[in-house]
């Protein structure tokens, strides 16, 4: 007599186990390698934002400033205030916070100075200079990312002097 042996294809619970063992692994590193990538992007898109919005509002209060023939407020040397008033080419230019943005005002209306993805805080102008001599303005703010990170926003504070010609 002969017996006849069947075979069967198919995976036994052991092989299908480790299969699922190992598609596990290789989720969770792609999972982690995906985290790790949209980390980097937001911390660089984070930062990013906080050095241009940074750089721009010093240049453009330099520019202001470096154009203006008369400062009206802060009024007296050594007075600091939140609020940035000036004659530029004959026409009033104000620099203020409303909220946690920088408002420029000017003869061709207002404007925001920083974008929609930061902040503007501890804004200070201090009047410097001579009695009699050519004034000197002091300027401070905070930058903070409004972008949300693991590690939490990116601030950075500036500070520049500018005098009137």
């Amino acid at each position: 007599m002969r017996s006849t042996k069947t075979s069967t294809r198919g995976f036994t619970l052991i092989e299908l186990l480790l299969y699922v063992g190992i598609l596990s692994l290789f989720l969770v590193v792609l999972t982690d390698m995906f985290g790790g990538a949209i980390d980097v992007q937001l911390e660089s898109q984070s930062s990013g934002a906080v050095e241009q919005d940074g750089r721009y509002i010093l240049q453009r209060v330099a520019y202001d400033v470096g154009q203006a023939r008369e400062m009206t407020v802060p009024a007296a040397i050594g007075e600091q205030t939140a609020t940035l008033q000036m004659r530029v080419n004959g026409q009033s230019a104000t620099y203020d916070l409303t909220g946690t943005d920088l408002r420029i005002t000017d003869a061709l209306g207002s404007s925001l100075a920083n974008s929609a993805l930061t902040q503007i805080s501890n804004l200070a102008f201090l009047r410097l200079g001579n009695v009699g001599g050519k004034a000197a303005i002091q300027v401070r703010f905070t930058v903070t990312s409004k972008t949300v990170r693991a590690a939490g926003p990116t601030a950075r504070n500036f500070q520049t002097t500018i005098g009137l010609r």
